[in-house]
């Protein structure tokens, strides 16, 4: 994760955006959606995984795949 971009997080009761310039991600308790276009299925489980587009993984390893495919 070496970049020079760095990317703002704002939170709510029933939404997290992150955003890095024109880009975000937005999280819902069911969805994450994106500025392009894309939605797909999300949500967190009590053991610390958590579900996005139908593959499960460890919630830091998922952090870490959205972000990078966000700052890409």
């Amino acid at each position: 994760m070496n970049s020079r971009q760095f990317a703002v997080i704002e939170f709510g009761e029933d939404e997290i955006v992150v955003r890095v310039d024109a880009r975000w991600d937005r999280f819902t308790h069911e969805a994450m959606e994106s500025s392009d276009g894309r939605k797909v299925s999300f949500g967190l489980s009590e053991d610390g995984t958590v579900m996005l587009d139908g593959k499960m993984d460890e919630m830091d390893f998922a952090a870490e795949r959205v972000t990078r495919e966000l700052m890409g």
